[in-house]
Protein backbone atom coordinates (compact mmCIF):
# COMPACT_ATOMS: atom_id res chain seq x y z
CA UNK A 1 0.00 0.00 0.00
CA UNK A 2 1.29 3.37 -1.00
CA UNK A 3 2.04 5.73 1.89
CA UNK A 4 -0.64 8.11 -0.15
CA UNK A 5 -3.41 5.62 0.01
CA UNK A 6 -2.14 4.69 3.64
CA UNK A 7 -2.62 7.93 4.90
CA UNK A 8 -6.06 8.48 2.78
CA UNK A 9 -7.28 5.02 4.49
CA UNK A 10 -6.31 6.31 7.93
CA UNK A 11 -7.67 9.92 8.34
CA UNK A 12 -10.83 8.17 6.84
CA UNK A 13 -11.34 5.65 9.19
CA UNK A 14 -10.61 8.43 11.72
CA UNK A 15 -13.45 10.46 10.17
CA UNK A 16 -15.66 7.83 10.31
CA UNK A 17 -15.11 7.01 13.94
CA UNK A 18 -16.12 10.69 14.69
CA UNK A 19 -19.01 10.24 12.29
CA UNK A 20 -20.26 7.20 14.04
CA UNK A 21 -19.42 8.69 17.95
CA UNK A 22 -21.56 11.79 16.76
CA UNK A 23 -24.78 9.42 15.40
CA UNK A 24 -24.57 7.43 18.83
CA UNK A 25 -24.76 10.16 20.75
CA UNK A 26 -27.37 11.94 19.17
CA UNK A 27 -29.00 8.57 19.51
CA UNK A 28 -29.03 8.67 23.18
CA UNK A 29 -31.23 12.00 23.08
CA UNK A 30 -34.33 10.08 21.27
CA UNK A 31 -37.46 9.42 23.18
CA UNK A 32 -38.71 5.55 21.97
CA UNK A 33 -41.87 5.25 21.87
CA UNK A 34 -42.43 1.57 21.05
CA UNK A 35 -46.33 -0.11 20.47
CA UNK A 36 -47.10 -3.81 19.46
CA UNK A 37 -50.04 -3.60 16.78
CA UNK A 38 -51.13 -0.46 16.74
CA UNK A 39 -54.26 0.35 15.71
CA UNK A 40 -55.31 3.38 13.26
CA UNK A 41 -58.87 3.64 15.31
CA UNK A 42 -60.29 5.19 17.97
CA UNK A 43 -63.41 3.49 19.58
CA UNK A 44 -64.88 5.96 21.36
CA UNK A 45 -68.80 7.48 22.19
CA UNK A 46 -68.05 10.99 22.51
CA UNK A 47 -70.11 13.47 25.22
CA UNK A 48 -72.34 15.93 23.93
CA UNK A 49 -71.19 15.95 20.42
CA UNK A 50 -73.13 12.77 18.88
CA UNK A 51 -76.07 13.47 18.79
CA UNK A 52 -76.86 11.31 22.07
CA UNK A 53 -79.23 13.82 23.39
CA UNK A 54 -83.02 13.47 22.53
CA UNK A 55 -86.22 16.08 22.30
CA UNK A 56 -87.67 13.86 25.41
CA UNK A 57 -88.17 15.81 28.47
CA UNK A 58 -89.45 15.37 32.27
CA UNK A 59 -91.76 17.10 34.43
CA UNK A 60 -90.69 18.95 37.13
CA UNK A 61 -89.37 17.41 40.46
CA UNK A 62 -92.95 18.04 42.02
CA UNK A 63 -94.84 16.70 39.23
CA UNK A 64 -93.04 13.52 38.85
CA UNK A 65 -93.24 12.48 42.78
CA UNK A 66 -96.87 13.37 42.78
CA UNK A 67 -97.31 11.16 39.74
CA UNK A 68 -95.19 8.47 41.56
CA UNK A 69 -97.38 8.69 44.59
CA UNK A 70 -100.33 8.08 42.95
CA UNK A 71 -99.06 4.93 40.94
CA UNK A 72 -96.21 2.45 41.86
CA UNK A 73 -95.13 2.66 38.02
CA UNK A 74 -94.94 5.98 36.38
CA UNK A 75 -93.59 6.11 32.89
CA UNK A 76 -92.90 9.46 31.35
CA UNK A 77 -93.41 9.95 27.53
CA UNK A 78 -90.34 8.46 25.71
CA UNK A 79 -89.51 5.56 28.00
CA UNK A 80 -88.41 2.66 26.49
CA UNK A 81 -87.44 0.30 29.15
CA UNK A 82 -89.47 -3.04 29.12
CA UNK A 83 -89.44 -6.36 31.87
CA UNK A 84 -91.08 -8.82 32.54
CA UNK A 85 -93.92 -7.82 35.08
CA UNK A 86 -94.80 -11.14 36.37
CA UNK A 87 -90.95 -11.65 37.62
CA UNK A 88 -90.76 -7.99 39.22
CA UNK A 89 -94.34 -8.34 41.00
CA UNK A 90 -93.11 -11.16 42.42
CA UNK A 91 -89.77 -10.06 43.91
CA UNK A 92 -91.16 -6.94 44.92
CA UNK A 93 -94.02 -8.39 46.77
CA UNK A 94 -96.21 -6.64 49.46
CA UNK A 95 -92.72 -3.82 49.68
CA UNK A 96 -94.64 -1.05 47.86
CA UNK A 97 -91.56 -0.30 45.00
CA UNK A 98 -92.14 2.31 43.01
CA UNK A 99 -90.77 2.82 39.89
CA UNK A 100 -90.06 5.90 37.40
CA UNK A 101 -88.97 5.43 33.91
CA UNK A 102 -87.73 8.18 32.06
CA UNK A 103 -86.74 8.32 28.27
CA UNK A 104 -83.32 7.94 27.20
CA UNK A 105 -81.28 11.35 25.72
CA UNK A 106 -81.43 13.60 28.47
CA UNK A 107 -79.41 16.47 29.63
CA UNK A 108 -77.67 16.52 32.83
CA UNK A 109 -80.46 18.63 34.17
CA UNK A 110 -83.51 16.54 33.16
CA UNK A 111 -81.09 13.19 34.75
CA UNK A 112 -80.38 15.38 38.11
CA UNK A 113 -84.49 16.08 38.42
CA UNK A 114 -84.96 12.13 38.21
CA UNK A 115 -82.69 11.65 41.01
CA UNK A 116 -84.55 14.02 43.19
CA UNK A 117 -87.61 11.97 42.79
CA UNK A 118 -87.05 10.73 46.54
CA UNK A 119 -90.39 8.24 46.45
CA UNK A 120 -89.32 6.03 43.57
CA UNK A 121 -87.46 3.83 44.89
CA UNK A 122 -86.02 2.65 41.44
CA UNK A 123 -85.33 5.39 38.73
CA UNK A 124 -84.81 3.63 35.08
CA UNK A 125 -83.79 6.38 32.53
CA UNK A 126 -83.13 4.90 29.15
CA UNK A 127 -82.22 1.36 30.13
CA UNK A 128 -80.29 2.10 32.77
CA UNK A 129 -81.15 1.09 36.13
CA UNK A 130 -80.52 3.09 39.53
CA UNK A 131 -81.81 2.97 43.22
CA UNK A 132 -80.30 4.27 46.25
CA UNK A 133 -76.24 4.15 45.45
CA UNK A 134 -76.47 1.31 43.24
CA UNK A 135 -76.58 1.18 39.40
CA UNK A 136 -77.43 -1.84 38.15
CA UNK A 137 -76.36 -3.12 34.43
CA UNK A 138 -75.47 -6.69 32.85
CA UNK A 139 -72.06 -8.44 32.55
CA UNK A 140 -72.30 -10.50 30.15
CA UNK A 141 -73.49 -11.07 26.47
CA UNK A 142 -77.31 -12.72 26.77
CA UNK A 143 -78.05 -9.39 29.89
CA UNK A 144 -76.39 -6.33 27.20
CA UNK A 145 -78.25 -8.13 23.88
CA UNK A 146 -81.34 -8.38 25.72
CA UNK A 147 -81.11 -4.80 27.21
CA UNK A 148 -79.37 -3.20 23.75
CA UNK A 149 -82.27 -5.06 20.83
CA UNK A 150 -85.58 -4.89 23.17
CA UNK A 151 -85.25 -2.97 25.87
CA UNK A 152 -85.63 -5.71 28.52
CA UNK A 153 -84.08 -4.72 32.04
CA UNK A 154 -85.81 -7.59 33.97
CA UNK A 155 -82.49 -9.12 34.76
CA UNK A 156 -80.97 -5.33 36.33
CA UNK A 157 -84.54 -4.63 37.71
CA UNK A 158 -84.55 -8.24 39.78
CA UNK A 159 -80.30 -7.18 40.69
CA UNK A 160 -81.19 -3.85 41.82
CA UNK A 161 -84.19 -5.27 44.06
CA UNK A 162 -81.84 -7.84 45.54
CA UNK A 163 -79.44 -5.63 46.26
CA UNK A 164 -81.39 -2.97 48.08
CA UNK A 165 -82.75 -5.27 50.39
CA UNK A 166 -79.86 -7.75 51.06
CA UNK A 167 -81.04 -10.47 49.14
CA UNK A 168 -79.31 -13.05 46.88
CA UNK A 169 -78.73 -12.10 43.82
CA UNK A 170 -80.97 -13.81 41.07
CA UNK A 171 -78.78 -15.67 38.58
CA UNK A 172 -78.81 -14.82 34.80
CA UNK A 173 -80.52 -15.75 32.37
CA UNK A 174 -80.76 -15.60 28.66
CA UNK A 175 -84.93 -14.64 28.19
CA UNK A 176 -84.51 -13.72 24.44
CA UNK A 177 -86.30 -15.51 22.25
CA UNK A 178 -85.63 -16.30 18.02
CA UNK A 179 -87.09 -17.30 15.09
CA UNK A 180 -86.31 -18.07 11.96
CA UNK A 181 -87.01 -15.14 9.03
CA UNK A 182 -89.58 -15.59 6.63
CA UNK A 183 -89.50 -15.89 3.18
CA UNK A 184 -91.07 -12.35 2.45
CA UNK A 185 -88.70 -10.83 5.49
CA UNK A 186 -85.77 -12.34 3.97
CA UNK A 187 -85.91 -12.05 0.58
CA UNK A 188 -85.44 -7.63 0.39
CA UNK A 189 -82.49 -8.22 2.57
CA UNK A 190 -80.46 -10.41 0.55
CA UNK A 191 -81.40 -8.29 -2.82
CA UNK A 192 -80.56 -5.35 -1.10
CA UNK A 193 -77.06 -6.64 0.28
CA UNK A 194 -75.89 -8.58 -2.90
CA UNK A 195 -76.60 -4.97 -4.59
CA UNK A 196 -75.14 -2.25 -2.06
CA UNK A 197 -73.61 -4.65 0.74
CA UNK A 198 -76.17 -3.07 3.11
CA UNK A 199 -79.84 -3.38 4.49
CA UNK A 200 -81.50 -0.30 6.84
CA UNK A 201 -84.62 -1.29 8.14
CA UNK A 202 -87.54 0.80 8.73
CA UNK A 203 -87.77 2.62 11.32
CA UNK A 204 -83.79 2.02 11.99
CA UNK A 205 -81.47 5.85 12.35
CA UNK A 206 -78.51 4.91 9.95
CA UNK A 207 -78.38 7.23 7.24
CA UNK A 208 -75.33 5.99 5.81
CA UNK A 209 -72.46 3.52 6.65
CA UNK A 210 -69.45 4.69 8.53
CA UNK A 211 -67.12 3.29 5.36
CA UNK A 212 -63.90 4.81 7.25
CA UNK A 213 -64.44 2.48 10.36
CA UNK A 214 -66.23 -0.23 7.92
CA UNK A 215 -63.06 -0.61 5.38
CA UNK A 216 -60.24 -0.30 8.58
CA UNK A 217 -62.01 -3.25 10.12
CA UNK A 218 -63.16 -5.65 7.10
CA UNK A 219 -60.40 -4.75 4.53
CA UNK A 220 -62.37 -6.92 2.10
CA UNK A 221 -65.89 -5.79 2.87
CA UNK A 222 -68.80 -7.08 4.74
CA UNK A 223 -72.38 -6.68 4.49
CA UNK A 224 -74.54 -4.96 6.97
CA UNK A 225 -78.41 -5.64 8.18
CA UNK A 226 -79.50 -2.65 10.22
CA UNK A 227 -82.87 -2.87 12.18
CA UNK A 228 -84.05 -0.84 14.65
CA UNK A 229 -84.69 -1.97 18.31
CA UNK A 230 -87.19 -4.95 18.54
CA UNK A 231 -90.59 -5.38 20.08
CA UNK A 232 -90.31 -6.65 23.28
CA UNK A 233 -91.21 -9.96 24.41
CA UNK A 234 -91.70 -11.00 20.41
CA UNK A 235 -89.44 -13.78 19.28
CA UNK A 236 -86.49 -11.32 17.10
CA UNK A 237 -85.95 -12.93 13.25
CA UNK A 238 -82.39 -14.76 13.55
CA UNK A 239 -81.24 -12.54 10.29
CA UNK A 240 -77.59 -13.73 11.09
CA UNK A 241 -77.61 -17.24 10.85
CA UNK A 242 -79.98 -17.41 8.09
CA UNK A 243 -77.71 -15.31 6.14
CA UNK A 244 -74.88 -16.80 6.86
CA UNK A 245 -76.20 -20.08 5.44
CA UNK A 246 -76.50 -18.32 2.34
CA UNK A 247 -72.76 -16.67 2.41
CA UNK A 248 -70.94 -18.83 4.63
CA UNK A 249 -67.42 -17.02 3.63
CA UNK A 250 -69.05 -13.30 3.82
CA UNK A 251 -68.53 -11.13 6.99
CA UNK A 252 -71.77 -10.03 8.00
CA UNK A 253 -72.63 -7.30 10.81
CA UNK A 254 -76.41 -7.22 11.99
CA UNK A 255 -77.54 -5.11 14.03
CA UNK A 256 -80.73 -4.46 16.62
CA UNK A 257 -81.63 -1.44 17.44
CA UNK A 258 -78.33 -0.40 19.72
CA UNK A 259 -77.08 -4.71 19.71
CA UNK A 260 -74.63 -5.58 16.99
CA UNK A 261 -73.57 -9.28 16.22
CA UNK A 262 -71.11 -10.53 14.04
CA UNK A 263 -71.24 -13.42 11.40
CA UNK A 264 -68.86 -14.98 9.17
CA UNK A 265 -64.90 -16.20 9.08
CA UNK A 266 -63.80 -16.35 12.45
CA UNK A 267 -66.80 -15.64 14.23
CA UNK A 268 -66.10 -18.79 16.70
CA UNK A 269 -63.06 -16.79 17.99
CA UNK A 270 -63.69 -13.12 17.32
CA UNK A 271 -67.31 -11.97 17.85
CA UNK A 272 -67.62 -12.76 21.55
CA UNK A 273 -64.39 -10.77 22.07
CA UNK A 274 -65.13 -7.99 20.10
CA UNK A 275 -68.78 -7.64 21.62
CA UNK A 276 -67.78 -8.11 25.24
CA UNK A 277 -65.25 -5.71 25.10
CA UNK A 278 -67.30 -3.30 23.37
CA UNK A 279 -70.37 -3.40 25.24
CA UNK A 280 -68.23 -3.56 28.34
CA UNK A 281 -66.76 -0.24 27.50
CA UNK A 282 -69.48 1.43 26.42
CA UNK A 283 -72.85 -0.38 27.76
CA UNK A 284 -73.14 2.85 30.32
CA UNK A 285 -73.66 5.21 28.02
CA UNK A 286 -75.65 3.33 25.39
CA UNK A 287 -78.05 2.67 28.17
CA UNK A 288 -78.39 6.49 29.56
CA UNK A 289 -78.31 8.18 25.70
CA UNK A 290 -80.23 8.32 22.69
CA UNK A 291 -76.81 7.80 20.19
CA UNK A 292 -78.04 7.51 16.23
CA UNK A 293 -76.99 3.87 14.98
CA UNK A 294 -74.43 5.39 12.84
CA UNK A 295 -72.40 6.33 16.14
CA UNK A 296 -72.83 3.18 17.52
CA UNK A 297 -72.02 1.16 14.37
CA UNK A 298 -68.72 3.34 14.07
CA UNK A 299 -67.81 2.90 17.52
CA UNK A 300 -68.27 -1.26 17.25
CA UNK A 301 -66.46 -1.38 13.99
CA UNK A 302 -63.58 0.46 15.61
CA UNK A 303 -63.37 -1.94 18.35
CA UNK A 304 -63.41 -4.53 15.80
CA UNK A 305 -60.36 -3.08 14.51
CA UNK A 306 -58.31 -2.69 17.92
CA UNK A 307 -59.42 -6.60 18.31
CA UNK A 308 -58.42 -7.19 14.75
CA UNK A 309 -54.49 -5.57 15.25
CA UNK A 310 -54.21 -7.17 18.39
CA UNK A 311 -53.53 -10.14 16.37
CA UNK A 312 -56.77 -12.14 16.66
CA UNK A 313 -59.21 -12.87 13.65
CA UNK A 314 -55.70 -14.94 12.02
CA UNK A 315 -55.32 -11.20 10.55
CA UNK A 316 -51.63 -10.12 10.26
CA UNK A 317 -50.57 -7.53 12.06
CA UNK A 318 -49.70 -4.21 10.54
CA UNK A 319 -46.71 -3.96 8.55
CA UNK A 320 -43.39 -2.13 10.74
CA UNK A 321 -40.94 -0.40 8.42
CA UNK A 322 -37.50 -1.12 8.51
CA UNK A 323 -35.48 1.63 10.92
CA UNK A 324 -31.93 1.39 9.80
CA UNK A 325 -30.81 3.67 12.90
CA UNK A 326 -32.49 1.04 15.29
CA UNK A 327 -31.11 -2.09 14.31
CA UNK A 328 -27.47 -0.55 13.87
CA UNK A 329 -27.59 1.26 17.19
CA UNK A 330 -25.89 -1.45 19.25
CA UNK A 331 -22.93 -2.03 16.76
CA UNK A 332 -22.04 1.46 16.59
CA UNK A 333 -19.81 1.60 19.55
CA UNK A 334 -17.66 -1.58 17.97
CA UNK A 335 -17.85 0.37 14.65
CA UNK A 336 -16.34 2.87 16.70
CA UNK A 337 -13.53 0.90 18.26
CA UNK A 338 -12.69 -0.94 15.16
CA UNK A 339 -11.98 2.53 13.19
CA UNK A 340 -10.33 4.13 16.05
CA UNK A 341 -7.65 1.07 16.01
CA UNK A 342 -7.46 0.59 12.39
CA UNK A 343 -6.64 5.05 12.86
CA UNK A 344 -3.92 3.93 15.60
CA UNK A 345 -2.20 1.14 13.63
CA UNK A 346 -1.76 2.97 10.43
CA UNK A 347 -0.44 5.48 12.43
CA UNK A 348 2.45 3.58 14.00
CA UNK A 349 3.30 1.94 10.86
CA UNK A 350 3.78 5.49 9.62
CA UNK A 351 5.71 6.88 12.23
CA UNK A 352 7.87 4.11 12.08
CA UNK A 353 8.28 4.25 8.23
CA UNK A 354 8.69 7.49 8.19
CA UNK A 355 12.73 7.40 9.99
CA UNK A 356 13.93 9.54 12.63
CA UNK A 357 12.83 13.24 12.60
CA UNK A 358 14.91 16.24 14.46
CA UNK A 359 11.68 16.18 16.66
CA UNK A 360 12.26 12.62 17.67
CA UNK A 361 13.63 12.26 21.36
CA UNK A 362 13.68 8.40 22.12
CA UNK A 363 11.33 5.96 23.15
CA UNK A 364 9.28 8.78 25.42
CA UNK A 365 9.70 11.45 22.90
CA UNK A 366 6.90 12.92 20.86
CA UNK A 367 6.00 9.91 18.26
CA UNK A 368 5.77 7.57 21.03
CA UNK A 369 3.42 9.98 23.19
CA UNK A 370 1.08 10.25 20.33
CA UNK A 371 1.19 6.66 19.75
CA UNK A 372 0.55 6.08 23.61
CA UNK A 373 -2.37 8.80 23.64
CA UNK A 374 -3.71 7.20 20.60
CA UNK A 375 -3.87 3.32 21.67
CA UNK A 376 -5.23 5.27 25.23
CA UNK A 377 -8.32 6.66 23.43
CA UNK A 378 -9.43 3.04 21.79
CA UNK A 379 -9.59 1.74 24.87
CA UNK A 380 -11.29 4.36 27.04
CA UNK A 381 -13.47 4.58 23.88
CA UNK A 382 -14.84 1.13 25.21
CA UNK A 383 -15.59 2.41 28.62
CA UNK A 384 -17.54 5.93 28.33
CA UNK A 385 -21.37 7.08 28.51
CA UNK A 386 -22.90 9.42 27.49
CA UNK A 387 -21.33 11.62 30.41
CA UNK A 388 -17.63 10.96 29.59
CA UNK A 389 -18.36 11.10 25.53
CA UNK A 390 -17.66 14.16 24.85
CA UNK A 391 -14.43 14.64 26.21
CA UNK A 392 -13.29 11.48 24.49
CA UNK A 393 -14.33 13.34 21.56
CA UNK A 394 -12.34 16.48 22.42
CA UNK A 395 -9.07 14.48 23.33
CA UNK A 396 -9.47 12.25 19.64
CA UNK A 397 -9.79 15.44 18.15
CA UNK A 398 -6.53 16.86 19.92
CA UNK A 399 -5.01 13.93 18.89
CA UNK A 400 -5.96 14.39 15.29
CA UNK A 401 -4.43 17.81 15.40
CA UNK A 402 -0.93 17.06 16.48
CA UNK A 403 -0.96 13.96 13.95
CA UNK A 404 -1.38 16.73 11.35
CA UNK A 405 1.73 18.90 12.99
CA UNK A 406 3.52 15.83 13.24
CA UNK A 407 3.42 15.07 9.65
CA UNK A 408 3.66 18.72 8.38
CA UNK A 409 6.91 19.27 10.24
CA UNK A 410 5.31 21.62 13.10
CA UNK A 411 8.00 22.64 16.06
CA UNK A 412 8.08 19.92 18.77
CA UNK A 413 6.28 22.64 21.01
CA UNK A 414 3.39 22.95 19.15
CA UNK A 415 2.91 19.20 18.66
CA UNK A 416 3.70 18.62 22.93
CA UNK A 417 0.94 21.43 23.26
CA UNK A 418 -1.98 19.70 21.47
CA UNK A 419 -0.70 16.53 23.20
CA UNK A 420 -1.24 18.08 26.29
CA UNK A 421 -4.04 19.04 25.49
CA UNK A 422 -5.51 15.46 24.70
CA UNK A 423 -3.54 14.29 27.72
CA UNK A 424 -5.80 16.08 29.52
CA UNK A 425 -8.94 15.49 28.10
CA UNK A 426 -8.58 11.86 28.52
CA UNK A 427 -7.56 12.21 32.07
CA UNK A 428 -10.84 13.58 32.57
CA UNK A 429 -12.38 10.56 30.74
CA UNK A 430 -10.28 7.99 33.22
CA UNK A 431 -11.83 9.96 35.90
CA UNK A 432 -15.15 9.81 34.82
CA UNK A 433 -15.20 6.29 34.01
CA UNK A 434 -13.16 5.27 37.56
CA UNK A 435 -10.03 3.62 35.85
CA UNK A 436 -6.87 5.29 37.76
CA UNK A 437 -4.76 2.74 35.44
CA UNK A 438 -6.16 4.56 32.35
CA UNK A 439 -4.98 8.01 33.37
CA UNK A 440 -2.66 9.51 30.60
CA UNK A 441 0.76 9.74 32.89
CA UNK A 442 0.47 6.31 34.29
CA UNK A 443 -0.79 4.32 31.06
CA UNK A 444 2.02 5.82 29.05
CA UNK A 445 4.50 5.12 31.76
CA UNK A 446 3.46 1.79 31.65
CA UNK A 447 3.68 1.46 27.95
CA UNK A 448 6.76 3.67 27.41
CA UNK A 449 8.90 2.16 30.15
Amino acid sequence: MTRVRRELLRWSLLAAAAAVLVVFLVAQRQSVEVSYGRSPSTAALPEGSAGELSDASVPSVEEMTALVAADPVVRLPGAVARWDEQRVRAAVGDRGTRILVAPPGLDEAERRRVKDVENAEIRIVGTEVSGGLYVASPDDLPGWRARFATGDVTGSVLALLAALHDQPTPQDGDDLRWREPTGPELAPVVAALRVTGRYVGTGATLPELPEKAASAAFPDGAWFVVLPAQPYGEPLPAYGPALHRLAPDQPLVVMYGDWIEYHGPGAASFAEVAGASFYAQFGGRLGRYAYPQQNVLGAYLAQVTDVRYAGLFDRPLPYRPFDPLRVALPALPWIFAGCVAGFVVLSIRTVRGSGRRPADVGPGGTPARLAGLSALAVELSLLTDARSDPALVRGVGRLRAARDAFDEGLPDRHVRELLADAAAELDDVARDVRMPGYRPDVYLRTRLS
